[in-house]
């Protein structure tokens, strides 16, 4: 089938505002020539990421103990062996939980996005993005007894994104909807730097692709969002190279059981931009139709530095012409007065090559708030 996404940007989700509706109006008036769909900015407790998972859902569930509460001074977690720690409680085999709450906020942001986009505000054909965390990501508090706990929450986790799925698609229009599986843990499950995992990494992150995507209406837009996190820095692990990504990439191009329609791998750190190796990988990746977004657009060193990783990058195959334009401002990064400078004018191309699946820019996203 033809591609279905074609954009030269992608917002990867949260967005620095101070609710849905600004958030919106801002995406769409700076990028909405550029995207195919906009988020609604991962507003108010959400900015933290999972941490919204750990203390919306997972903590409240009868179910659940917990066992430690974080170490940080201040209340919030400064890093990701600062966030509480919970167990399933002693005797319980099964957990459940009702609903989602995250799915409840991406509805009702949807009424504000299509109020914006029937007034004019958003552009007509722009899709409403939702980003999702998959389960290891949602799941991270299980510290104590990961072996044990995980995969009792993972099941009660899978049957709850499951129904939740159902409810969202039928609340909003599949037509209008792109939804982006969010991966930040599942990388550095992967990696073997989570001192808390035990083995089966592979399946944590491949089991939910093969059960969870294909549950997904294929009119909707799906993607997937690699990355490395965030907490409390860009990246949280530092690759030796984009190997992985690319594994996991084609693993779940391969066996969603549906169209894969973009995907997304987060870029080096500004010290690897001009590292070869670092994007060689690249060579291997086997995207099908699906729109293949890098995250190369860092709020540290400017068009220079994005400059030096899309040529990198850029350099490994021969294609078409690409055009890059950089995002103004990113999701949960503000600068140091905390204003959003206006969206650059006469930075509108960089002209490098390109596989046929199309790689393009997108901001790397995760927050260096508490997770």
């Amino acid at each position: 089938m033809a591609r279905r996404v074609n954009s030269e940007l992608l917002l990867v989700g949260s967005l620095p505002a101070d609710s849905t509706e600004t958030a919106l109006r801002s995406a769409a008036g700076f990028f909405g020539d550029l995207v195919f769909a906009l988020p609604d900015g991962e507003t108010g407790p959400r900015a933290g990421w999972v941490s919204y998972e750990r203390e919306r859902l997972v903590r409240p569930n009868e179910g659940i103990v917990t066992l430690r509460e974080t170490e940080s001074p201040t209340g919030l977690p400064r890093h990701a062996y600062e966030t509480p720690v919970f167990g399933v409680r002693p005797g319980v085999t099964e957990l459940h939980w009702d609903s989602w709450p995250r799915i409840d906020d991406a509805i009702e942001s949807y009424a504000i996005f299509s109020k914006l986009r029937s007034e004019g505000v958003i552009p007509a054909g722009l899709r409403y993005q939702v980003g999702l965390p998959f389960p290891a990501s949602a799941l991270n508090a299980f510290k104590a007894d990961f072996a044990h706990d995980y995969p009792i929450a993972e099941r009660a986790f899978e049957d709850l994104v499951a129904r939740e799925l159902q409810r969202l698609t039928a609340a909003i229009p599949r037509e209008d909807l792109a939804i982006q599986w969010d991966m930040a843990y599942e990388t550095q499950d992967l990696e073997g730097v989570l001192a808390w995992t035990s083995e089966g990494a592979w399946e944590r992150f491949a089991g939910p692709v093969t059960r969870l995507t294909p549950l997904i209406p294929e009119p909707v837009l799906v993607g997937y969002h690699l990355c490395y996190g965030t907490f409390p820095e860009w990246p949280m692990y530092e690759a030796r190279d984009m190997g992985l990504m690319v594994r996991m990439a084609n693993f779940a191009v391969a066996y969603s059981g549906r169209t894969v329609d973009w995907l997304h791998l987060a870029g080096p750190r500004y010290l690897r931009s001009e590292d070869r190796s670092f994007f060689r990988p690249l060579t291997d990746l086997e995207p099908g139709d699906a729109r293949v977004f890098l995250g190369v657009v860092l709020p540290i060193d400017g068009t220079a530095g994005l400059r030096r990783r899309v040529a990198v990058h850029t350099g490994l195959r021969r294609g078409d012409v690409l055009r890059v334009r950089p995002p103004a401002w990113q999701g949960r990064y503000r600068d140091h007065a905390g204003a959003r400078p206006g969206r650059p004018r006469g930075q509108t191309a960089i002209i490098a090559s390109r596989p046929s699946a199309g790689m393009v820019s997108s901001s790397n996203h995760l927050p260096p708030s508490a997770r």
